[in-house]
């Protein structure tokens, strides 16, 4: 039977070049996102019939959508294996300058979005003995000066922890993928990627891949990648 992944952040970077490496492997994926254009060129850039890739606009911040989407993957395709909780974004400037509403909703699609995800498929994966991957970053374990995006990922890296905690009697692998610097439209908000050495999305998608093909029994909880030439 073809295992079934939900991603969330799917349509472009890191969440994209997994679901392209995953569909190559057979998965069916269905992938959320914010906006439905990136969603529907990613869908277009695959070529994959739509019995196998689902898109699903939707913000993780928000609770009903997150249901929704995981109630959309569960009933279409009978089974949920695997989930990539891949949805996040960060803010140009520091916490000396950022508007209260803009870290709302960063803090909302940061923390919020991962723990409503986490809550929605977990009675989903313990049927399955699924694998739940958390993408977290370098900055979830490296403090720099008035980065709440840096706030937000320690967040992630404990709500990982604690999910592994709950789950891992059910037999659900819980595993935190940290990643440095990564060549993604995650830059876009911040002005361009930085003049540094960087991994593509794609180095980063076969980390994801790594922590999911593990046989049976085995759960590989902390993966923390940097590329070569990064110091913090």
């Amino acid at each position: 039977m073809e295992p079934v992944t939900l991603i969330t952040g799917g349509s472009t970077g890191i969440g994209a070049e997994t679901a392209r490496r995953l569909l190559e492997q057979g998965h069916r994926v269905a992938v959320t996102a914010r906006r439905a254009d990136r969603l529907t060129e990613f869908a277009r850039s695959t070529d994959v019939d739509s019995d196998r890739l689902m898109t699903l606009p939707g913000d993780t911040g928000d609770a009903e959508h997150v249901r929704q989407a995981v109630r959309m993957t569960a009933q279409s395709w009978g089974r949920l294996d695997n989930v990539i909780v891949n949805a996040g974004f960060s803010l140009p400037g520091t916490l000396a300058d950022h508007l209260p509403e803009a870290m709302r909703s960063m803090i909302l699609t940061n923390v919020l979005g991962p723990a409503l995800v986490v809550q929605a498929v977990l009675p989903h994966l313990k049927e399955t003995k699924g694998r739940l991957v958390l993408v977290g970053s370098v900055a979830g374990v490296k403090n720099t000066p008035g980065n709440l995006y840096s706030v937000t990922k320690w967040a992630v890296h404990a709500l990982a922890e604690n999910t592994r905690l709950m789950a891992t009697a059910d037999g659900v692998g819980v595993t935190l993928i940290a990643p440095g610097m990564v060549d993604t439209p995650f830059w876009e908000i911040r002005g361009g990627r930085p003049d540094a050495p960087t991994m593509t999305a794609a180095q980063v998608a076969d980390c994801v891949l790594f922590a999911l093909n593990q046989p049976a029994g085995v759960d590989i909880n902390h993966l923390q990648m940097r590329p070569v030439g990064q110091l913090n």
